[in-house]
């Protein structure tokens, strides 16, 4: 059994840390919206299919609006975001800033009605990873052979895992189905409408040429569609009944490495002076944030560490 676990722990360390390249590959030639579309309600309906065949009961309306709101919310803002970003932002920079969702979700948790008040030792991770997000992000006193990093690609990052964040902490409390894969393609079959209509009201189909599709970018789908969303999620929610969950968090230290470590091969993406520095300040937050989660509520260190890019849509 401890083979197969950490089988299926690498397996998702190298699927969902490498979604960021494929985003990146997947919308040179293809928009943004219109590529995750593609990618959410293929998957969704591979998931869906599958579950109705193998009995799983037909959901309800509430369960239906409760799908929709978080597959808006995760998938089209969240993911959808990321991935419009990333014409913009380097796939090891975005990876990074993605990385630091559980800071977003320690703030807002904190201001809800009925939420978690952070300790000493969340606040200390909140303000550690905002430092690394500052140094990575800060443009003052760099030298010309550090690339320019767009901002409005930032705040488009920052915003999506914003929407990410909510989303996670509305999935906890909403009426899903029994079985997680089920509940999952009807987030996928949400979110890929969603991002097709975002697609439609951003005027992406003038933008959409299929004769000019490359093959690269062909590739990157069909990776984020059976690597990043159907493999890694299998690997993920077999990981959770099977692992503890301390181990089966230990992806979102792993998936900024392999994305950013991925980008400098493979996209000849530059590893500046500000990526080194920031990139342990950030992973030190997410430890210092779930350290708190695990040792009160396993469930939620759970939800801490889904973020948006990787299947775990």
């Amino acid at each position: 059994m401890k083979s197969r676990i950490w089988l299926a722990l690498i397996t998702l360390y190298i699927a969902w840390g490498t979604t960021y390249l494929a985003i990146r590959f997947a919308v040179e030639t293809i928009p943004p919206f219109f590529m995750t579309g593609v990618r959410f309600l293929v998957a969704g309906l591979i998931l869906y299919i599958w579950r109705c065949l193998a009995g799983d009961s037909v959901p309800s309306r509430r369960e239906w609006r409760s799908a929709i709101i978080i597959g808006t919310f995760l998938l089209v803002f969240g993911i959808g975001g990321v991935t419009l970003a990333e014409k913009y932002v380097s796939s090891g920079i975005a990876a990074l800033i993605v990385a630091a969702t559980p800071l977003w979700v320690v703030l807002i948790d904190a201001v809800r009605r009925g939420g978690a008040r952070p300790t000493w030792r969340s606040l200390t991770g909140v303000l550690v990873g905002m430092a690394g997000i500052f140094i990575l992000v800060n443009q003052r006193g760099q030298s010309g052979q550090q690339p320019v990093i767009n901002l409005l690609g930032v705040a488009a990052i920052l915003l999506a895992t914003l929407a990410w964040s909510v989303g996670s902490i509305y999935s906890h409390s909403a009426e899903l189905p029994q079985s997680p894969l089920m509940g999952t393609g009807m987030q996928l079959l949400a979110g890929g409408v969603g991002s097709f209509l975002v697609g439609l009201l951003t005027d992406e189909g003038s933008q959409l040429n299929i004769s000019a599709i490359s093959l690269r970018s062909l590739s990157g789908l069909g990776y984020l569609i059976l690597v990043g969303s159907l493999v890694g999620f299998a690997c993920y929610t077999w990981l959770l009944r099977v692992a503890p969950t301390s181990l089966v968090v230990t992806y979102a230290y792993v998936n900024p490495l392999v994305a950013v470590i991925l980008g400098g091969l493979m996209a000849g993406e530059i590893l500046s002076p500000r990526v080194l520095v920031a990139t342990p300040l950030i992973l030190l937050s997410i430890g210092l944030i779930h350290m708190r989660k695990a040792k009160s509520k396993p469930e939620q260190a759970t939800i801490l560490a889904i973020s948006p890019s990787s299947g775990n849509d």
